[in-house]
């Protein structure tokens, strides 16, 4: 993503690569694991990045990348996926929001977190008024 206010970083590789030997082995079934709303798979469509991974469940389609953003400075923005370019945009607008990226396939409906991390710009925008405290 580049974003260089991206911070606290988590990846979800070592779950996901679990929960795939779990669904490989017969312990999980396909079903459980190829759950996509309807609202995910929307915005996969209309708001993903698609990847160079093929979906390993259905092997058919490469996976897209679908970035949701939470904050309560995001206010009604809160909970609604968005395109790398937004994601630039709004760290700049705002001090702190975290985002979560999901992989979604369209054909078969897999779905996993796959990273999250805090975006914003963190206190950078000194630009931007803020209150100032009884002992300024």
């Amino acid at each position: 993503m580049g974003v260089r206010t991206q911070r606290q970083v988590v990846d979800y590789a070592l779950q996901r690569r679990s929960l795939l030997a779990q669904v490989h082995a017969g312990r999980v079934g396909v079903m459980e694991v190829c759950d996509a709303s309807p609202y995910l798979l929307r915005a996969a469509k209309f708001h993903g990045e698609p990847s160079d991974v093929i979906c390993p469940v259905c092997r058919k389609e490469p996976l897209t990348l679908v970035s949701w953003i939470f904050g309560d400075e995001l206010k009604h923005a809160s909970g609604s996926a968005r395109t790398p370019e937004e994601l630039a945009r709004m760290a700049t607008l705002f001090e702190e929001f975290n985002v979560h990226v999901v992989e979604v396939c369209r054909t078969c409906s897999w779905n996993h977190l796959v990273q999250s991390y805090v975006l914003g710009s963190g206190g950078l925008n000194n630009h931007r008024s803020r209150r100032k405290t009884a002992a300024e």
